[in-house]
């Protein structure tokens, strides 16, 4: 799953997905551990990171993420790696390459980053995992 989880959905998207892209906080960490465990299914997590600061974005600010990675580790979250969608209109190399040191820092194999007008950047820096969608279905309306 890709995109904002709201805490209410979790149950939903447990059952419906293996990935979850989208994981800033504890709250969300915990209530995916708790449903998870009840339908023994193990997720594989990304942890979104707002890696440009940006107000308007989702995502753990990176000077917490090492307090998110403990406890999602804590509570045995299968994380893999990070997420992050940077600014728009800014030149992503310099971003991707940040979130690429910041994920081998943190011992991941897995990065999610690069969409449809930045995925030859992110692919140069690493990125496992792309979202191409607005190549495949066009521009959302």
């Amino acid at each position: 799953m890709i995109g904002k989880l709201q805490t209410n959905k979790v149950k939903f998207a447990v059952k419906l997905f293996d990935y979850i892209h989208s994981v800033d906080s504890e709250k969300l960490a915990k209530k995916i551990a708790d449903e998870q465990n009840k339908i023994n299914k193990n997720i594989k997590i990304f942890l979104q990171v707002n890696i440009g600061d940006e107000n308007q974005k989702s995502g753990i600010n990176k000077n917490k993420l090492k307090q998110l990675v403990s406890y999602c580790k804590e509570i045995n979250l299968d994380l893999i790696g990070l997420m992050c969608i940077p600014p728009a209109n800014t030149n992503p190399d310099i971003y991707f390459d940040e979130m690429k040191n910041l994920n081998k820092t943190l011992g991941f194999e897995e990065l999610s980053m690069g969409m449809s007008s930045d995925f030859l950047i992110a692919a140069k820096n690493e990125s496992t995992f792309i979202r191409v969608g607005s190549s495949i279905f066009g521009q959302r309306v």
